[in-house]
C-alpha cells in the first residue's frame, strides 16, 4: 500500500497493480488450478506493479519489498531470482532507513542500493510515507 499510495500521490506515474495477489484470484475462477500449474507458477513470480510515467512515456515493472533492516546480500539474491524470470524489473525496497530503487540487473552485479530519487518522489512525500513505515514497525 505504501508504494502504491506514495507513487499515486507524487502524480508523475500511473500505478497499475500487476502481481500475483492481483491476477491469481481472477484467473482461478476461469481455470482449474491443477491444469494451469505452470501458468500459475509464472504469475506467482510476476512483479507487483507496473509504473507508467506521464512524461515521457516509460513503463517500469516493479517488485516491492519491505524490510525492517537491510541485508544487502539477501536483497541481491532476491534481485537475482527475479531476473531469472523477468529481465527488466526494478526493485523498490522500503525500510525504516529509507526507500531504495534499483534495477534487478544492477543489484545482481554487486551494485549497492540506490536511494529513491527526489526526481521520482519528492523528499516531502518520501518523508511522509517513511514516517508511516516507522510508526508501523515501532507499533
Amino acid at each position: 500500500m505504501i508504494f502504491d499510495q506514495m507513487f499515486r500521490k507524487a502524480g508523475y506515474y500511473t500505478v497499475i497493480p500487476f502481481g500475483y495477489e492481483t491476477i491469481i484470484p481472477e484467473l482461478i475462477q476461469y481455470t482449474n488450478q491443477s491444469d494451469r500449474k505452470e501458468l500459475i507458477d509464472n504469475i506467482r513470480s510476476a512483479p507487483d506493479f507496473a509504473l507508467v510515467s506521464h512524461d515521457p512515456k516509460q513503463v517500469l515493472l516493479v517488485e516491492v519489498k519491505y524490510r525492517s533492516r537491510i541485508d544487502i546480500e539477501e536483497i541481491r539474491k532476491t534481485a537475482q531470482l527475479i531476473c531469472e524470470r523477468w529481465k527488466l524489473v526494478w526493485l523498490f525496497v522500503a525500510s525504516p532507513d529509507g526507500f531504495y530503487f534499483n534495477s534487478c540487473n544492477e543489484l545482481g552485479e554487486k551494485s549497492e542500493l540506490t536511494p529513491l530519487s527526489d526526481k521520482m518522489i519528492s523528499r516531502n512525500v518520501q518523508d511522509e510515507f517513511l514516517a508511516l513505515i516507522k510508526d508501523f514497525i515501532s507499533g
